[in-house]
């Protein structure tokens, strides 16, 4: 017996290349992404983009929930991820999502041709924010709905107190200024507001919370991939590059020894959602 509907056909939880596709909602994105979904329009005939895609958890969702009806525009210059973009919307048989794999400064859109922007922990990571709101400015509809998530400063301020006092105690104190400004650059919810304020659209909501990430101890937290992958890079260019190893084993026994005082190591993570109109 065959069915007309093909989300009627059975999958196949074995294969191979489900597997490879297959993502549970992303843990670093998911506690600012659900919060997103809960405010972004959900119709039909909607044409959104998503900015800093990434590997499509947002538009993958949006491109679902909205409908085959409606376009997503994924935009995401990070070409790994745009490798595994393809592959799961291949694979999911979704042919609403286009991709553009570029900077979202060189973006090009028609004017007025935006219904929904959407950007889940992109503006942290864009060096030129300003550039980038005027060009989305341009291609929203009048009306057309921003939503956009950001983690805070004093995001994981219970390791950047430890990672001040090692520095300190190592003789690192002239490190200190760049240690400031890489906590600072996160901004607060005020200052995204003033931000796309300036590029002209108009803040209509927002929300702010906080979520804990736990660790057993320094060790661990500093193995994890997530660490490893979006924060250890950035946290070693704020060493004496002399000093390295020793800098960091110096850090992970203080951890391990906050954690061992506190029962783990928990480390809080500030987020705001905003919501602006064209």
């Amino acid at each position: 017996m065959t069915h007309s509907r093909a989300y009627l056909q059975e999958i196949d939880y074995q294969d191979s290349e489900f597997g490879e596709c297959y993502d549970e909602l992303p843990l670093w994105s998911a506690p600012f992404g659900l919060r997103l979904l809960d405010r972004v329009r959900m119709r039909n005939e909607l044409t959104i983009l998503d900015v800093g895609a990434g590997t499509g958890f947002l538009s993958i969702e949006l491109a679902e929930r909205c409908g085959a009806r409606s376009h997503v525009i994924a935009v995401e210059p990070w070409g790994a991820a745009v490798i595994r973009l393809r592959k799961k919307l291949e694979r999911m048989g979704l042919t609403n999502v286009t991709i553009r794999e570029q900077p979202a400064e060189q973006l090009v859109l028609d004017d007025g041709s935006v219904d929904v922007i959407v950007s889940n922990l992109g503006i942290n990571n864009f060096d030129n924010v300003d550039s980038i709101l005027r060009v989305l400015h341009r291609g929203a509809k009048p009306g057309a709905q921003l939503v956009l998530t950001t983690n805070l400063e004093g995001h994981m301020a219970e390791f950047y107190q430890v990672f001040r006092e090692t520095l300190i105690e190592l003789g690192q104190a002239d490190r200190l200024a760049d240690l400031d400004d890489h906590v600072r650059h996160r901004g607060t919810a005020g200052s995204v507001q003033r931000t796309l304020r300036n590029a002209g659209f108009v803040v209509t909501h927002t929300e702010t919370d906080a979520f804990r990430m736990r660790f057993a101890d320094g060790t661990a937290m500093l193995h994890h991939h997530l660490i490893r992958q979006g924060f250890i890079q950035s946290w070693k260019s704020l060493v004496d590059p002399d000093r390295l190893d020793a800098t960091f084993e110096a850090l992970e026994h203080k951890l391990d020894a906050v954690a061992s005082r506190r029962g783990e190591l928990s480390l809080t993570v500030p987020m705001a959602l905003i919501e602006a109109r064209r």
